[in-house]
């Protein structure tokens, strides 16, 4: 059973002050299990704003190295880490900003092989991938072991989150049947900054119970317009995935 130290209860005393979180909230944040899926341009502000609110235990999986061209938008990482994993740079950043949170760094690439044992059973996965098969392989995963996703996806300067927790809400197979093609697409830093942040958001509230989180509803940034709309989004009966549950 966690408890909340005199560190801890001056170091998250401003967010202890939301209502509904308080001290219990905050215990329940130190006793959770989040993986995070990617520590780029996503991966970034989901993993700083997850851990500086005192999540217990972090896992961030990224199989790529640090380029010159990721830094526009990956603030996890510096130019002195160039050529370095990214999960490693994502450690070190992670561990300065909050020394007393286990940090658990992967350089795995995700695949049926790997899957268990990299993600394990966290009490919540946050997707900040950039390709679709290995969306696909979390969302099977998360539905056999009832964990839910936070789903965040960008190009340019627009952006999309929504809380998949089968049968409670669509999977990510009913909400996208087809995945889009591959190609390199554009993207300035502020809009994963800003969907990272909503994830991060999501993540929180529902490791907390504070607030109510994106289910059944896909929220669409519209950066350019500086626009958000919510869409309504229901399961497919017919999802080769969760269409049975």
């Amino acid at each position: 059973m966690e408890t909340l130290t005199d560190y801890d209860q001056t170091r998250y005393d401003r967010q202890m002050l939301i209502h509904g979180w308080g001290e219990e909230g905050q215990t329940k944040l130190k006793a959770s299990r989040v993986f995070i899926a990617g520590a780029g341009g996503l991966g970034s502000p989901v993993s700083i704003y997850l851990a500086v609110a005192g999540i217990g235990e972090m896992r961030i999986c990224d199989a790529d190295k640090l380029e010159l061209s990721n830094l526009n938008r990956q603030i996890l990482h510096t130019e002195k880490r160039v050529g370095e994993m990214k999960s490693a740079s994502a450690a070190k950043t992670l561990r300065q900003l909050n020394p007393t949170i286990n940090i658990m760094a992967y350089s795995d690439y995700i695949d049926e092989n790997s899957i268990e044992t990299v993600v394990g059973k966290p009490d919540i996965i946050v997707d900040c991938l950039d390709n679709f098969e290995t969306r696909y392989l979390l969302n099977t995963y998360c539905i056999q072991n009832k964990i839910p996703l936070v789903h965040g996806a960008i190009w340019g300067m627009m952006g999309q989150v929504t809380f998949v927790y089968p049968p409670e809400t669509p999977c990510l197979k009913c909400l996208f049947p087809e995945p889009p093609p591959k190609e390199i697409f554009p993207v300035v830093g502020v809009t994963p900054g800003i969907i990272g942040c909503v994830q991060a958001a999501e993540t929180l509230k529902y490791l907390t119970g504070v607030g109510t989180n994106l289910k059944g509803r896909l929220l669409i940034l519209d950066g350019e317009e500086m626009d958000f709309n919510s869409v309504n989004v229901k399961r497919s009966p017919s999802c080769p995935e969760c269409g049975g549950l």
